[in-house]
């Protein structure tokens, strides 16, 4: 019977937690959404379910198999099609008997799978947001299914799959450099090879502003993400079986919002002398970025390393804002900063507060992201060589939603030539 409640539980963990980090996604929908011009918001609610559906094939058929079966040997026997075991269609078909033999696993194979499958898409959704407004929507999908069919998932196999990292005690509890760097990483590669949007820095070389289309539309974006996010921290607890578990937990849940709190509190602080002016937008970045760096760590127990990390990472996150306006890389929603530079900070902040050994963890950080950098940016090259990864100057001028999709996010604000007339 012990057996059995703690198996529910644990299960149950997985299956609630993956939920509200599938939740994620709608977060990640108005963050993006509201942080282009009106005239680009119905391509980004595309993309953003296009990519969540892409990953959740990706992975089942071929990215968990690469990241959990088969990690030494990651191209030679990979099944293509994974499912429950034996077992758990023996107990679903009611063969009472295979119940022992199930529990003796701690929780449903598939439960587990839907868990990992949800962070994938979250790596995915970084993309999203970095190259909005002048990526070709098809390229992007293509990108996807490469990132989340492969990319990843041997990222995660060298490390959450008991690989070569995992063997050196490469701690990231949650995915500060896992999923955050990688999706990071990969959004970085695109926006070099894709370049900043038409216009967006003048003869001189400063940055011209693009005030988002709707601020109210990003802040709730920022608040489904905090709430999905301890999800995504709270349930890589992976076990919820004991009291143990629930303390631990517990502690991941303090942590977790404590840091994104500090990194909110931080960015608005420090963003008149880094930016310019008291910046809201950075602020909200903060958040992210305080979210971002305690995510390697939130096991942590001290509660007051949780505001140093998570206010740091704010302050990371807008100055890396700040550096990439200076380089000319036009990354949309602050993506690469938030997850790329915060995520560096917290994987290494594990040295210090959580009990990671610092070349480990800084050796981690390297190969991860030469791996992923590396591989994304041919993935880029290859689709830029072949079916081109940018819209035409045309389409970036009137906007992705009526040349790609024939219609308006916002039509009530388009002035239609019927009306014209009227007038």
């Amino acid at each position: 019977m012990g057996e059995e409640v703690q198996f529910i539980f644990n299960t149950f963990s997985f299956l609630i937690w993956g939920g509200l980090v599938m939740w994620m996604a709608a977060g990640f929908t108005m963050l993006e959404s509201g942080s282009v011009r009106t005239k680009n918001a119905a391509v980004i609610c595309l993309k953003n379910v296009g990519l969540y559906s892409v990953a959740s094939i990706a992975f089942y058929l071929i990215g968990y198999n690469l990241m959990y079966v088969d990690v030494g040997s990651w191209i030679g026997s990979v099944r293509f099609l994974y499912g429950p075991s034996a077992d758990e269609v023996a107990l679903v078909s009611g063969q009472a008997e295979a119940a022992a033999a199930v529990t003796a696993n701690g929780y449903s194979v598939m439960s587990d799978w839907f868990f990992q499958m949800v962070f994938v898409a979250t790596a995915a959704s970084i993309v999203s947001g970095a190259l909005a407004e002048r990526v070709k929507l098809w390229s992007f999908f293509a990108f996807t299914l490469v990132l989340t069919a492969v990319i990843y998932p041997i990222v995660g196999a060298w490390t959450w799959g008991g690989g070569w990292l995992n063997q050196l005690d490469f701690k990231d509890f949650a995915g500060s450099t896992i999923v955050h760097g990688t999706g990071g990483w990969a959004a970085l590669a695109g926006l070099l090879v894709v370049g900043p949007r038409r216009g967006k820095y003048r003869r001189d070389g400063t940055a011209r502003t693009t005030p988002p289309s709707s601020v109210p539309t990003v802040t709730l974006g920022v608040f489904i993400l905090w709430f999905g996010w301890f999800g995504f921290n709270g349930g890589s607890q992976l076990a919820l079986g004991s009291v143990a578990d629930a303390v631990a937990m517990s502690h991941v849940f303090v942590n977790t919002n404590l840091a994104g709190a500090a990194g909110f509190i931080a960015a608005l602080v420090l963003s008149r002398p880094i930016l310019g002016r008291v910046d809201l937008l950075g602020g909200l970045n903060g958040v992210i970025g305080g979210l971002v760096a305690i995510t390697a760590g939130p096991d942590i127990v001290q509660h007051p390393w949780a505001i140093v990390i998570g206010a740091v990472g704010g302050v990371v996150c807008i100055a890396a804002m700040r550096l990439l306006e200076a380089l000319k890389v036009d990354d949309v929603v602050g993506a690469v900063p938030a997850h790329l530079f915060s995520g560096v900070w917290g994987t290494l902040a594990v040295s210090i507060a959580a009990g990671g050994h610092f070349g480990v963890q800084l050796l981690g950080v390297v190969a991860v992201g030469a791996f992923a950098f590396g591989l994304s940016w041919l993935v880029w090259m290859a689709l830029e060589k072949t079916v081109g990864v940018r819209v035409s100057d045309r389409v970036e001028q009137l906007g992705q939603d009526v040349t790609e999709l024939g219609l308006e996010a916002y039509p009530e604000f388009v002035l239609m030539p019927e009306q014209d007339d009227e007038l």
